[in-house]
Parts: C-alpha cells; structure tokens; sequence
C-alpha cells in the first residue's frame, strides 16, 4: 500500500478539491498520512494569489523532499495551472497537473515513472463544470460544497480568471443534490463556496442564479444551516434581501468583498460599483436583519493609492456597521495590470496602513461581539477544545467557547453569551 501525503495553500474551493483527492485515494487503497510524516507521495496543492504564495508552494516542495528524499511529488493548483515552467525547474517534482487535471490524480499517480510529466491544459477553453463529488469531509463539522469555479471579472489586481478560468457552475440538481448528500452524512451545515459564487447560475442554459439554489435548499429543508461564502456587491439584490429576511436556513452572515473604500481607487481595481453602492448594499442588509454579520476584503496599499484616499477608505469603514474585515497588504502578483502600474506604494507604507485596517477590524469584531452579551443564540457546537470546553459557531459568526463536553459535538444548542473576548465570545448552555 503507497502512503501519500497531501498539503493545501489558499482557498476554500482548494480545501476541497485536496478533500476531494484525498478520499479519491482512499478509496482506491492508498494510505493517507499527515503531510509532516515520511510518505512515498506527497502532493501539494498551491495558490498563486501572491508572490508570496507562490514562496511558500516552492518552500513546501523542498521540504517534502527533505522529509523522504525517495518519495515522488505532485503539484497541482493554480500555481502549477498558471506557472508551471517555474515548476519544472525544481528538482525532484514529479508531475505538475493543473486545476483540470486534479480529478483524475488516482490515475496519474498509478502511472507516476520517473521522468517528469506535465499536464496542464488550457483553462480558459473550459466552459463546463463538474461537481466534486465527497461523501464526507472529516476534517471539518461543517461541510464545504462547490457550486461554482472560474471567473470573469478580470479584477487588476488578480490571477484567478486565468487560474480557474472562466465563470461555470454546477447544475442546480447536482447543487442540491451534494447538499443532501452532506446532510445525509449528518451535517448540520453546508457552506457554499465557488471563486465567483455570487455569478452561480448564470452560465447555464436557461440561466438561473443564486436565488434559484438558496430557495431549492430552503423549500426542501436539505439541511438545517447554510451559510453562503464570499458574494460581490453588485450580486447582493432586492429579491435576495428579501428572501433573507424570512429564511429559516440561510446563515445571518455575509462576507462582501470591498477592496477599497475610494471610488478612484475602485476603478483603478477594476471593480465595478462605487462606494455609494456598497454602503446602500450594507446599510439595506442591516436594515432587513439587525443581527447579521457583515465582513468584506480589504487591499491595503494599492498602487497609486495617496494619504488622502487612504484616508477616505479608513473614514468610509468606520462608518459602515461591519463585524469584521479581512486585510490584505497588496503585493503585486507577475501577470496582472496592478503589478506593472505606476505609483507602487513603498511597503513600509503598507505595512502600516495594514495595521490601521487590522485596528479598526478589531473595534468593530469587539462591538458587534458585545451587542450580543446576555443573549441566547443557537450554535453549532464544532469541536471540544480540552476538558469541560467546546467550540462553537452561532449562525451569525460569532466564533465562541462554551463549557460543555463531546457529547455536545455536531448539534446546535442554546448559548447565553457571558464574556467578549478578542477573537471569540464565551458562552453557557441553556438547557
């Protein structure tokens, strides 16, 4: 029996797809290993959003050659889908596959010699999806599905449309049908995911939308939670809003993702709203469920951004009723406009206005937090944490330990919220 071992770098939809292979494997008799243990095959799965991940692929391929010098290496992801020559260079890979080719990696790897082979196909041909297909994800409580890969926005600053190719997504029988299976399984909550969730449906023939798959899981009550992963701005509609306020299944929580908050530098991205947009967007979620939890993307330092557009997009934040954001320093990434445009930011610079978005981030996370002490919310209880404590998540997101045992695991109990911390509430059972 050949043991493999597989890493993930990067997104949800890779922590799936690595998912995914894995259970491929094992099914087809290969013993999987933990990726810091010696295994005939290690195979790592990368990100190529940034220089930066691209390093740390390139760090993970060395050190799986380290940990068993005999052991044959599999790259795939996007790193290898857009940057595989890069990869060819390195010594001991084996077999660089793009994201095409990671579904059938149980039989490359029955066919892996010891020359290099490389299969990379192109992407942007590609106008059809499959669903990926898992019958569990044990490293999770909660389960993770792709409806949706590619996408067509062709932001400035990025390299996922030539990574993952174009906008296509899951028909919505199979959408619903990986759903039942996951609820089957005995998870109380489903996440969707895609790279453009919020474009799903609109490729296929007739073209649907998210609505269409939200009200399918709703109407045939598929599973007690769903919560839906990152959705543009532009997608966030009237008929989804009210939908949303009268939705039994659908989690309180959106991330929406902003990049900037000057419209200048909006445009300079590539993204096609403006502020004013984005907070009628916010504001109207607010309005229609006053306990939802809203967090968005954020590019610190982005080329040609002034003091005085930094400015504006700190002021615009704190103005808005977020629960959190996610700060990315930029860094410009070879293959896209914004790595080649005038007026880079010196790094030091970014750093800092960095670390003022992580400030603010905090504020926010610790009052949306505290508006919720002495309240009662369901949670999911995760996983135990050590003895006589749990983690659990309420359907609004709020992250939170709670005195309990592991009987409390994969159910969804009452939580008075008793403390705020910095990352997380704690909370007490209420039997």
């Amino acid at each position: 029996m050949q043991t493999v071992a597989i890493t993930t770098l990067g997104c949800k939809i890779n922590q799936f797809e690595s998912a995914a292979m894995g259970e491929a494997l094992g099914k087809e008799g290969f013993q999987l290993l933990p990726f810091e243990a010696a295994a005939d095959i290690y195979v790592i799965n990368t990100c190529t959003v940034t220089a930066k991940t691209d390093a740390e692929s390139r760090k993970l391929i060395r050190r799986a050659r380290r940990r068993n010098p005999a052991a044959r290496i599999v790259v795939t992801g996007c790193y290898a889908q857009v940057a595989f020559e890069e990869l060819q260079e390195m010594e001991g890979v084996n077999l660089i596959i793009g994201n095409l080719e990671k579904k059938g990696l149980v039989g490359l790897l029955r066919e892996l010699g010891d020359e290099q082979r490389v299969l990379v196909s192109d992407i942007s041909r590609v106008r059809e999806t499959e669903g990926t297909h898992l019958e569990s994800f044990t490293e999770h409580t909660r389960a993770f599905l792709q409806v949706q890969n590619g996408c067509d926005a062709f932001c400035s600053y990025c390299i996922v449309p030539y990574a993952r190719g174009g906008s296509r997504s899951v028909p919505l029988a199979e959408a619903l049908a990986g759903v039942r299976t996951f609820a089957a399984a005995g998870f109380q909550e489903v996440v969707l995911t895609g790279i453009h969730l919020g474009g799903y449906g609109l490729d296929l023939n007739p073209p649907i939308t998210l609505l269409h798959l939200l009200k399918g899981v709703e109407e045939g009550r598929l599973v007690p939670r769903l919560r839906v992963g990152s959705v543009e701005p532009t997608e966030v509609t009237r008929e989804l809003i009210a939908f949303l306020t009268s939705s039994r299944t659908v989690c309180p929580h959106f991330h929406i993702p902003l990049q900037s908050g000057d419209d200048q530098v909006l445009q300079r991205m590539n993204r096609n709203y403006t502020t004013a947009r984005f907070r009628d967007v916010v504001e109207s979620l607010v309005t229609a469920i006053p306990d939802v939890c809203i967090g968005c993307d954020i590019i610190a330092g982005f080329p040609g951004e002034t003091a005085e557009e930094f400015t504006r997009t700190l002021e615009f934040i704190q103005s808005l009723p977020l629960a959190y954001l996610h700060v990315f320093p930029f860094s410009p990434r070879e293959g896209t406009p914004a790595a080649t445009m005038v007026g880079q930011v010196n790094p030091s610079v970014i750093r800092e206005r960095a670390q003022a978005l992580r400030r603010v981030s905090d504020e926010k996370r610790r009052a949306y937090f505290r508006r919720f002490l002495g309240r009662v919310l369901p949670v999911l209880v995760l996983r135990p944490d050590s003895d006589g404590l749990v983690h659990g998540l309420s359907r609004n997101y709020l992250p939170m330990v709670i005195a309990g045992g592991d009987e409390l695991v994969n159910r969804e109990v009452p939580v008075r919220i008793v403390a705020v911390e910095r990352e997380l509430v704690r909370g007490e059972v209420i039997l």
